[in-house]
């Protein structure tokens, strides 16, 4: 299993937790049945210095939506080339019952590079369209510790299309305002045309909407004024073939 070294083994992060651990190529699952928070977690990562990685192609993405037309300088963000399908197998028993699953998004800035190592599955609520996190605390206990930046988020749409529901454009607006890198992945198993889309709120027209936007609930939009989109595929992420991933499963 390719890995990232020098950090501590996964066992010494909560010491007062029950896990079951599995392996998944360059993936290793924490099932995490009882959670307490463990202490500070002194933890430094490096990354390979030949490092395989591939730009997320616009067939990977959304071809309807434009690049990324931000005139902000975005650092790059690699992610684990098994995210998406170590994910989706772990959604898998969601999937099969029209149930959304949804993730969380954890990475170590490095030479003004930012490395998703961690995904999250949090306790949550779900439906076939809809997918609330519940015991946020025990996330963001594990961000805080292993000095993370919330870069993002991931979500599956079992029976719906590729896109970004007015739901997701709030949800992920709450990563963007904090991390102006942050993404949002969306699974779609029964989409033809695409399986997954990565996606962000354009800059400034999409984030000043959100902004502005107080309403709850599924509901419409206005465009904004100069006819831009609302949100649009990320062209700064890249897959990492080297980049180890490890996966919380707190359900």
């Amino acid at each position: 299993m390719n890995s990232i070294t020098g950090c501590y083994p996964l066992e010494s992060i909560h010491p007062t937790s029950t896990w079951t651990a599995s392996k998944c190529r360059n993936s290793r699952v924490l099932m995490v049945t009882q959670f307490s928070p463990s202490p500070v977690l002194s933890c430094i990562e490096s990354y390979p210095q030949k490092e395989c990685t591939s730009h997320i192609s616009l067939a990977d993405s959304d071809k309807k939506l434009s690049s990324s037309s931000t005139s902000k300088v975005l650092q790059d963000v690699h992610i684990s080339a098994r995210l998406v399908e170590d994910f989706a197998e772990l959604a898998r028993e969601n999937t099969e019952k029209d149930l959304e699953t949804c993730g969380v998004l954890g990475a170590f800035l490095e030479e003004e590079t930012l490395y998703a190592t961690t995904l999250i599955i949090p306790k949550q609520e779900s439906t076939s369209n809809s997918c609330q996190a519940v015991n946020e605390e025990e996330v963001f206990a594990i961000q805080s510790e292993r000095s993370l930046f919330p870069v993002g988020w991931i979500h599956t749409h079992p029976s719906q299309g590729c896109f970004m529901s007015s739901v997701d454009l709030h949800t992920h607006y709450s990563y963007q305002v904090m991390v102006p890198e942050a993404f949002a992945i969306v699974l779609a198993p029964t989409d033809k045309s695409r399986t997954y889309g990565i996606f962000r709120l354009s800059d400034p027209d999409g984030m000043s909407v959100m902004r502005d936007c107080h309403e709850k609930g599924f509901h419409p939009h206005k465009e904004p004024a100069d006819g831009s989109q609302l949100y649009e595929r990320c062209s700064n992420v890249y897959k990492n073939a080297n980049l180890r991933l490890e996966i919380f499963d707190l359900r």
